[in-house]
C-alpha cells in the first residue's frame, strides 16, 4: 500500500487532480448526517483512488522561464495523458533560475529545469546540480543540429526544441518611419535605427544571454562588443523581461526586436504585423530540459520530460501562440505551410556555439552588459546620437582634427571595459562562481562592479563631448 501525500487528497482538503469530480451539496447550518456521510464516502472513494494510481505519482515542479501560453499548453495536454499526475509551473527567468536551484537544499528543489539557454545548464551541471534521465531521450530525434549536438554530451540536459537569434520587426512602423528592414546585427548599429531598438537584458533574460554571447563567439570578444555597444547605442529600452520585447514589437511600442526565433514566430503566426530574420552571424542551439539533482519527484519528471520529446509534444511546438522549432524530422510531424526548417537555418549559420565557453564566462557577460549598457542607458545614447550627428557633419564637411576627435569618441564609447586577455583567466572567471552569501565575495565582486559602471559612465561622457567638439569643428 502506497503512502499518502498532501498533494494525493481529494478536494474537500482544497487541492484537486483530474479525477472525476465529487458531487457537490448546498450550504446548510450545520452537517447533516446525509451530508457526513456523503462527503465520507468521497474521501474514501479518493483514497481508493490515489492508492490504485502508480507509485510515485504526484506533482511535478517545472522550474521554466518560458511564456505562459506554451507551459499551460504543455500542462494541459500532458495531464490529460497522465490522470494520476500534476504539473506546477513555477516561472523565474533562466538567471534566477539558477541561483534558485543552486540556493536550495536536496529535498527542497524542482524537479525539472526547462529554459532556452545551454549555457545555463552547462553551470547547473558544473555544480552537480543536474541528474542524468538517458531514458527520456526520443531516439528519432538526430544526433545534431548543424554541427552542434543536441543532447549534452555529458548527458545532464537534453534538447526539447530547438532556437535561432535574430531581428523582428514590426513591418507597418518601419514603413511609418521609412525604415528598411535589417538584416544583419551590423545594420542596427547604422544612425537610422537611433530610438527603434528593443533588447532585454542578459540578466533577466536567458535568451538575451544567449543572442549577446552569440554575437561574441561569432565576431570574437572585443570586436563582438564594440558592435554590441554600437547597436546598444541605438536603444530606445532595454527591458526587464524577454517578452517585454517581442509585446513592444507586435504592438508596435518598438519598431526592432533583438529577440529569440520562437518570440517573434509566435506573434507573426498570430496574426500581428511582424517579421523576423536570421543573421548569418547566429546559431541554432537546442533549448533544454533536465532533471534536477534532488528532484522529490523524478520517476514522474522524467515521464514529463519525455512527454516533451514524443510526437504529440514536439506537434504542440507549431501551435501559433508557440510558435518554436522541433527537435524531430517534419516527416513525423505536421509543420504549417512555410514553417522554418531547423537544419536549413544551421547549414546557413556561421557560428557554432560553444556551450562551454558560454558557461565559463556566463556570470561575467551578464554583469559587463548591465553595467555598460542596462544601467548606463542614457549616457550610452546620448554618446551614441553626439557620435552620430558628428559622423554626419564631418562627412559634409571633412575637418581633420574633427576626425581624429571622433576616432577618440568612438573609442571610448565602444570599448570593452573588460578585454579578452582578462575572460581567458581562470582565476578572474572563478569569483564570478563564487557565492555572494560569501560577505568578502559579495565586497570584492560589488566593487569591481561598481568600477565597470562608474568608468562606463565617465567614458561615455566624454566621448559625448568630444563628439560634440567633432561636430563643431565641423561647421
Amino acid at each position: 500500500m502506497r503512502r499518502i501525500r498532501n498533494n494525493d487528497w481529494p478536494p474537500l482538503f482544497g487541492l484537486s487532480y483530474s479525477a472525476a469530480p465529487y458531487p457537490k451539496t448546498k450550504g446548510n447550518k450545520g452537517m447533516t448526517m446525509q451530508r457526513t456521510q456523503g462527503w465520507l464516502a468521497a474521501a474514501l472513494a479518493a483514497s481508493a483512488f490515489a492508492m490504485a494510481l502508480p507509485a510515485g505519482a504526484g506533482t511535478v515542479t517545472v522550474l521554466t522561464s518560458f511564456p505562459k501560453e506554451l507551459t499551460t499548453a504543455y500542462q494541459k495536454a500532458f495531464e490529460a495523458a497522465n490522470p494520476g499526475i500534476k504539473i506546477e509551473i513555477l516561472n523565474k527567468n533562466t538567471t534566477a533560475s539558477v541561483a534558485y536551484v543552486r540556493e536550495l537544499p536536496e529535498g527542497q528543489r524542482p524537479d525539472v529545469m526547462w529554459a532556452s539557454a545551454p549555457d545555463a545548464f552547462e553551470v547547473l551541471s558544473s555544480f552537480n546540480l543536474l541528474q542524468s534521465a538517458p531514458e527520456v531521450v526520443n531516439k528519432d530525434a538526430p544526433a545534431k543540429i548543424g554541427n552542434y549536438p543536441l543532447n549534452d554530451p555529458k548527458g545532464m540536459y537534453y534538447g526539447q526544441a530547438l532556437a535561432g537569434y535574430g531581428i523582428s520587426w514590426n513591418t507597418r512602423y518601419l514603413k511609418a518611419h521609412k525604415l528598411t528592414e535589417p538584416k544583419e546585427w551590423s545594420d542596427l548599429t547604422r544612425p537610422e535605427y537611433f530610438g527603434h531598438i528593443a533588447i532585454s537584458s542578459p540578466s533577466r533574460s536567458g535568451t538575451t544571454q544567449l543572442t549577446v554571447e552569440t554575437i561574441l563567439q561569432g565576431e570574437g570578444w572585443d570586436k563582438g562588443w564594440s558592435q554590441l555597444l554600437q547597436m546598444m547605442g541605438n536603444a530606445a529600452a532595454v527591458t526587464d523581461r524577454s517578452f517585454a520585447v517581442p509585446d513592444g514589437v507586435n504592438n508596435g511600442q518598438y519598431g526592432i526586436g533583438i529577440v529569440i526565433d520562437f518570440l517573434a514566430l509566435a506573434g507573426k503566426y498570430s496574426g500581428y504585423p511582424v517579421d523576423f530574420v536570421y543573421p548569418s552571424m547566429t546559431a541554432v542551439v537546442p533549448a533544454n530540459i533536465a532533471l534536477i539533482a534532488g528532484a522529490k519527484n523524478p520517476d514522474e519528471a522524467k515521464k514529463f520530460m519525455a512527454y516533451t520529446m514524443s510526437v504529440p509534444g514536439q506537434q504542440i511546438l507549431f501551435e501559433p501562440k508557440i510558435g518554436r522549432l522541433p527537435i524531430l524530422p517534419y516527416g513525423l510531424l505536421k509543420p504549417p505551410a512555410g514553417y522554418p526548417v531547423p537544419q536549413d537555418i544551421a547549414k546557413r549559420a556561421k557560428v557554432q556555439f560553444d556551450s562551454q565557453l558560454s558557461g565559463a564566462r556566463y556570470p561575467v557577460v551578464i554583469s559587463l552588459f548591465d553595467q555598460m549598457v542596462t544601467f548606463r542607458l542614457k549616457e550610452l545614447q546620448a554618446a551614441t546620437k553626439a557620435i552620430h550627428e558628428a559622423t554626419h557633419a564631418l562627412k559634409a564637411k571633412p575637418n581633420a582634427k574633427g576626425s581624429e576627435l571622433l576616432a577618440q569618441a568612438r573609442s571610448l564609447a565602444y570599448t570593452p571595459l573588460v578585454g579578452a586577455e582578462n575572460v581567458k583567466n581562470t582565476e578572474f572567471l572563478e569569483l564570478f562562481r563564487k557565492s555572494r552569501r560569501d560577505v568578502a565575495v559579495s565586497k570584492q565582486l560589488t566593487g569591481l562592479e561598481q568600477m565597470w559602471s562608474d568608468k562606463a559612465r565617465a567614458n561615455y561622457e566624454r566621448a559625448r563631448e568630444l563628439a560634440e567638439q567633432a561636430r563643431g569643428l565641423a561647421r
